[in-house]
């Protein structure tokens, strides 16, 4: 198969300048780069096709020479293939060398670089925080207000955040020209490693700030006031922006994320937006029925009826007495197991008397009157 004009791949005119070359392969790379061309099986053999092409036309001597004698140039020794066994061009051997020179402009975007005037600004975001923050299921029912302290790096107010002492600007960085990574060719590849001379910011400081030795930032507690939304619970999160550190050399600051723990209650277990827990009930009202009271989460108590011959375990629910919702939405519901207490330290009549309640029971006479009239002495004697 006959190979194509290098011009017509690279899509520019035959006498293209270097400038046109370069920016026809650049757009041929961003357009056929099989990252970007998964679907495209042809994609990488194209990509190659167009690295080879901009190899041979990127080069002066090379490319005077494809534009004598085309594509033979290249084939048995022809040609300038300086650098390459047998003199003859190997396509895809320079792959490297090619594809770097527009690397940044391929990946300029996925690696935060920026060109302008020979340097790029290298002002790093801060990183973001965790606090944990405890409150009450009281707390977490009303909301609430709450000041913490939050141990972290704030901006210089000795440098503005630059770094520099007396408001100096940061220089480019001699090494990386400001770019602030530095590249090394490694057979097929091209390898990049943060600068070692500006530890990849792009620039450096020549006369470091003596707060904050060049950081832009100093370390800080911050007493920060947070509002605790109700309806909280274990595993919310509430994100805070720009309250995480500091960044570096004016750089952005961070996010804090405060996780909220609720503290177990001695009375209520929480589902959700819903609160169960367990009140103890007199033999007596659960036998014949009547009214308690019993806590809610408010602070408040709510009277609650109880039939007749309830057993221990019943469930009641008292509808809107639960936790709200947190994002909106109709409050959770209060559930209400009851445990019938056995009555202790019962007297000597106490006794007969339940003992007559029991010979009666077994006598499976409840229309009895003295059966009645017996339970009645007994729940008297209880209540006095």
């Amino acid at each position: 198969m006959s190979k194509r004009d290098y011009y017509d791949v690279l899509g520019v005119a035959k006498g293209a300048s270097a400038d046109e070359i370069k920016k026809g392969y650049r757009k041929k790379a961003k357009e056929l780069h099989p990252d970007r061309n998964a679907d495209n099986p042809d994609a990488e053999a194209q990509f190659k096709e167009a690295n080879e092409a901009y190899e041979v036309l990127k080069d002066a001597d090379k490319k005077a020479a494809y534009d004598r004698y085309g594509h033979a140039a290249f084939e048995n020794g022809m040609g300038g293939g300086g650098g390459h066994p047998g003199g003859g061009f190997h396509g895809q051997g320079d792959f490297g060398s090619a594809f770097s020179d527009v690397f940044d402009d391929l990946f300029g975007d996925f690696m935060g670089g920026q060109r302008g005037g020979g340097g790029r600004s290298r002002a790093a975001r801060g990183a973001d925080l965790r606090y944990n923050l405890r409150v009450t299921l009281e707390e977490a029912y009303a909301g609430l207000q709450k000041t913490i302290n939050v141990p972290t790096s704030v901006s210089c107010d000795s440098c503005d955040g630059s770094g520099a002492e007396g408001g100096a600007e940061p220089t480019t960085c001699p090494t990386c020209s400001g770019m602030g990574k530095v590249r090394a060719q490694q057979g097929f590849f091209t390898v990049e490693r943060p600068c070692p001379t500006c530890s990849g910011m792009g620039q450096i400081i020549q006369n470091p700030c003596k707060s904050c030795g060049g950081q832009g930032r100093v370390h800080k507690d911050r007493a920060l006031a947070v509002n605790i939304p109700a309806g909280v619970e274990t595993g919310t999160r509430i994100r805070l922006a720009g309250e995480g550190e500091a960044g570096m050399r004016g750089g952005p600051s961070g996010d804090l994320y405060i996780f909220i723990e609720v503290d177990a209650h001695k009375i209520f277990e929480r589902e959700g937006t819903n609160l169960f827990c367990r009140v103890p009930v007199a033999m007596t009202t659960a036998t014949m029925g009547g009214d308690i009271e019993v806590p809610t989460i408010d602070g408040g108590r709510s009277r609650v009826k109880i039939p007749s011959g309830s057993q221990s375990g019943r469930q009641m629910r008292l509808r809107s007495k639960g936790m709200p919702a947190l994002r909106g939405g109709p409050a959770g519901d209060m559930f209400i197991e009851l445990a019938v207490e056995t009555p202790v330290n019962l007297t000597s009549r106490q006794k007969e008397l339940l003992k007559e309640f029991e010979e009666l029971s077994e006598e499976n006479n409840p229309q009895s009157s003295s059966f009645f009239s017996s339970v009645k002495n007994f729940w008297d004697s209880m209540k006095g």
